[in-house]
């Protein structure tokens, strides 16, 4: 193939969809490349034998990849793959994997350029990694955390400057404020006190001391969600919102 060359990348696999009989396409961020959409072939067919390859593509799957890429091509191919990492329980607890794939679909709405960004890759990895360690408290907190840090590679992390002046988060501006805006777009005085306790985590393991009870962590989601759309082009609704509240209580 004129122009490809093979490399060794890790990939967090952000979607895979069907295609042909036992073909998958899948979109990728990698460490390399930032996100990618390659082709595999011949991986459902073995899945009457037991042996189904296409366990390894699940969204928010780590991977080890050897892959051959051609920057003029859309579309690559996949030549190895193996574990990266391999999770003891985010596909299989139910509570870790409604958050995985909320974090999936954030990814998914976000990243939309191919531009490598190795800290980006790094605080994912690190981010997935932590969920699947996680207890019950961590990981009820967790879609906060990681929304929140989130925002930091697209340029526009919030600023916890919150103090007994500047007591609203006005969504819209992206900065604690003194007065109410006119708009709607802002976060009371109880949840941006909230907001600033959140901004002050750094590490996963925080979030244990996190004092939230189940509505209010909903109602920061949902402020959260509202940034996001103001922020990112066609960003919409998140469709995991829904399902991972409920999941999550």
């Amino acid at each position: 193939m004129s122009g490809t060359v093979l490399h060794t990348t890790k990939g967090i696999i952000l979607r895979a969809v069907k295609y042909g009989e036992t073909s998958l396409i899948l979109t990728v961020y990698t460490s390399l490349f930032g996100t990618q959409s390659y082709l595999i072939n011949g991986l459902r067919s073995s899945s009457k034998n037991g042996n189904n390859k296409a366990a390894f593509f699940q969204p928010a799957s780590l991977l080890e990849l050897v892959v051959y890429h051609n920057e003029f091509k859309n579309l690559q191919r996949i030549k190895e793959y193996r574990w990266s990492h391999l999770y003891q329980h985010l596909f299989f607890d139910v509570r870790k994997n409604c958050v995985a794939l909320f974090m999936i679909e954030l990814l998914q709405k976000t990243l939309k350029q191919p531009d490598p960004h190795p800290e980006l890759f790094e605080f994912l990895e690190d981010a997935f990694i932590h969920l699947d360690e996680a207890n019950d408290t961590i990981v009820a907190n967790f879609p906060l955390f990681f929304a929140t840090q989130l925002m930091g590679f697209f340029g526009f992390r919030i600023s916890d400057d919150h103090d007994n002046s500047f007591t609203i988060f006005d969504l819209a501006e992206g900065a604690f404020v003194k007065e109410p805006p006119s708009h709607s777009h802002y976060i009371n005085e109880a949840g941006s006190i909230l907001l600033s306790h959140l901004l002050k985590v750094m590490h996963p393991s925080e979030l244990v001391e996190l004092n939230m009870n189940v509505e209010k962590r909903r109602t920061l989601l949902q402020a959260l969600q509202i940034f996001y759309t103001l922020h990112i082009p066609e960003f919409g609704t998140m469709r995991t919102l829904p399902v991972l509240q409920e999941v999550l209580g």
